[in-house]
């Protein structure tokens, strides 16, 4: 099927459907005869379904708290949500692990067997096809919360199948934001075809009455990300699903690390995503937002780490955003123990709520850079329609080819890689090289001058040595890389 940005019929979701339940063994499951995933999602408690306690955190001020966290085997994995719940989580995830991310199968199922034999994790996170329907039912039943499928798979058709199945209301991920950052080889209309599936089951859904929450991944590559990169693939991501019939979208942005332009990113995120929805026709849509702790490189001290788990969720309560995913002292080390995921959702959860009702009043610094943020979207966004000759997903496609759109420091071919972020003097991320970047020259005018500013102050050229110093800066306490001694 030729690659455009029109709903899936009903016969053409249905047709492709049957293909997709037969990648492995579960997707024969009765539980996936979509007359009876509608009845027991229409089962689920409103206090379970993400969409609707979304909602209502959002009506509410309220920051709500997620971690990241998924084990092997099956009763391990309750164990730890259990123990994330009692913590504070308000909303539960299952990290997917990378075999079943690659729709390797059969390896996640050898994987499992191991786990569960040697009684030790030897995959990275919860093989939910391998578990099917049963066992994530199993799940969904055992706790108290929200539970969210976060993965990073090209191609999580048949995980969307028995996740949406099983009661679970949340799926994050995108054609973009689930390819670029993550895969090598994946050509981009692959992906964006296989989300169009997925973004159609949950269309199918809410055409019966059912909320499910989607959730474009924000952070993308997580290394200094400049706002409008990642705010404009997040809105193309937003009218993407809405067009399949997805309803409830929370947009992601992945902490930068400057107060100011932190909190002006996700505002003009959740702003420009409903204003483009409601050009484009999509309406009664319900968008709230998702803040990334940090998502660069942590500090191997634990109270260090702690400090900064501590500013970003400073950062996400005062940018009023209605979630927030939250890191443990442990992530410069490897995956973190139940413990100290724990400690992460306490100590994030204290500052939103000691937060929750202060605000960082629009001054005229805030709204500079938020129409910075969305000049730039705007340009991009425009250019994407402008290459697709209208079409989005058409669109998405060649301006990645040219180059128009570009994600830095991503691994797919199918990014040109030529743009290069740096900090100015107040630490906001810039754009050192734009490569072909779809950006006016009056914008790049304005990102050389902040950059120039910041180099001249420390005695040195403008050069990509700025983006070395910056990806390791925070990690060694320091926002921004400067040099050991400046010259001036």
């Amino acid at each position: 099927m030729k690659l455009a940005n029109k709903k899936l019929t009903e016969e053409e979701f249905l047709e492709q459907r049957k293909e997709v339940l037969k990648a492995w063994p579960t997707g024969n499951d009765e539980a996936l005869d979509l007359d009876k995933a509608v009845a027991y999602l229409r089962s689920v408690p409103e206090e379970k379904n993400l969409a609707l306690v979304l909602n209502k955190a959002k009506a509410n001020n309220d920051t709500l708290i997620q971690p990241r966290g998924g084990v092997p085997v099956l009763d391990e994995h309750i164990k730890l949500l259990n123990y994330l719940e009692a913590s504070g989580a308000d909303v539960l995830p299952t990290t997917i692990d990378s075999y079943t991310r690659q729709n390797r199968y059969q390896e996640a199922q050898k994987g499992l067997e191991e786990s569960e034999n040697k009684k030790r994790a030897l995959l990275n996170g919860f093989p939910a096809v391998n578990h099917g329907v049963a066992g994530c039912k199993k799940v969904f039943e055992s706790i108290n919360k929200p539970v969210q499928a976060r993965h990073g798979t090209p191609d999580a058709r048949l995980l969307s199948e028995i996740i949406h199945a099983s009661g679970w209301t949340s799926n994050e991920g995108g054609g973009i934001s689930y390819n670029i950052p993550y895969a090598k080889s994946v050509p981009l209309e692959v992906t964006i075809k296989n989300w169009q599936y997925i973004d159609r089951l949950v269309g199918y859904y809410e055409e019966r009455g059912i909320k499910i929450n989607r959730e474009p991944f924000g952070p993308l590559t997580g290394t200094l990300v400049p706002p409008s990169i990642s705010n404009a693939i997040m809105i193309i991501e937003a009218l993407l699903a809405a067009e399949q019939g997805v309803k409830n979208i929370t947009v992601g942005y992945g902490m930068g690390g400057n107060l100011i332009q932190d909190v002006a990113a996700v505002h003009s995120l959740y702003e420009q995503t409903i204003e483009y929805l409601d050009m484009f026709g999509y309406k009664d849509m319900e968008i709230t937002t998702v803040f990334h702790q940090w998502m660069g490189g942590f500090p191997s001290d634990e109270a260090e780490a702690m400090a900064l788990i501590s500013y970003s969720s400073s950062v996400a309560a005062l940018s009023k955003a209605n979630k927030l995913i939250t890191k443990s002292t442990h992530e410069s080390v490897g995956i973190p123990t139940m413990e100290a995921n724990g400690l992460g959702v306490k100590a994030s959860k204290f500052i939103v709520n000691m937060l929750k009702d202060q605000k960082i009043s629009k001054g005229e610094d805030l709204i500079e850079e938020m129409n910075q943020i969305k000049k730039e979207v705007k340009s991009l966004l425009d250019t994407v329609l402008k290459v697709g000759e209208g079409d989005l997903a058409v669109g998405a496609v060649r301006a990645f080819e040219q180059g128009l759109l570009d994600i830095p420091f991503a691994p797919s071919k199918f990014n040109a890689g030529k743009v290069f972020p740096a900090r100015d003097n107040e630490g906001r991320i810039r754009i050192l090289e734009f490569g072909s970047l779809a950006m006016s020259e009056e914008i790049k005018e304005f990102h050389y001058k902040k950059i120039k500013a910041r180099a001249d102050s420390e005695g040195r050229e403008v050069s990509f040595q700025l983006s070395v110093d910056d990806i390791y800066s925070v990690s060694k306490g320091k926002l921004i890389g400067r040099p050991l001694t400046k010259i001036k």
